[in-house]
């Protein structure tokens, strides 16, 4: 069996001693989202969270982790990060913010720690709702499962409800 290939989160989830479960697949670059990540690994959609990359008008840039099968509620991003707008961060702009291409941004390891909000939906308010969650191995393909309440811990995210059911585009 060849060494496996380790990406920077994985590195620095080693570094820390955070335990995780590395999965890969093949991605299509015509389909980059989280629902085809799970789809992939036989994961339940609202285990694999994707991350959103925002700037806002008071506050710089602000992270936000989500299950794949829901959308950002900007509204209430907003409101909850202390601003009045968020608006997305352009897919050729990620790069040079946060270290990662689209599809593979991961709230683990940007090039700066930016205030990040992960939604509520990975946590109740006896225990973890989900035992683990999946994200984004900083690379294409690759996915991470941890424990939701490492991850909150180990980057100093607040879990707070920012999302709305998807839309369908069909």
């Amino acid at each position: 069996m060849s060494k496996e290939k380790k990406t920077n989160v994985m590195r620095i989830l080693d570094k820390a001693k955070i335990p995780y479960i590395a999965r890969s697949y093949e991605y299509k670059e015509s389909n980059l989202s989280g629902t085809h990540a799970a789809t992939a690994l036989g994961y339940d959609p609202a285990i694999v969270f994707k991350t959103i990359v925002t700037k806002s008008d008071r506050t710089g840039p602000i992270i936000f982790c989500l299950p794949s099968s829901k959308e950002l509620d900007l509204k209430a991003a907003a409101r909850i990060s202390k601003n009045k707008n968020l608006e997305m961060i352009h897919v050729k702009d990620l790069p040079a913010l946060t270290g990662y291409v689209r599809g593979g941004c991961s709230p683990i390891g940007m090039k700066k720690q930016f205030s990040t909000y992960i939604d509520s939906s990975c946590i109740d308010s006896s225990c973890l709702f989900h035992e683990q969650i999946s994200i984004s191995a900083g690379q294409r393909g690759q996915q991470i499962l941890l424990s939701a309440r490492a991850l909150i811990d180990f980057i100093h995210a607040t879990t707070a409800d920012i999302t709305r059911t998807a839309s369908s585009h069909l």
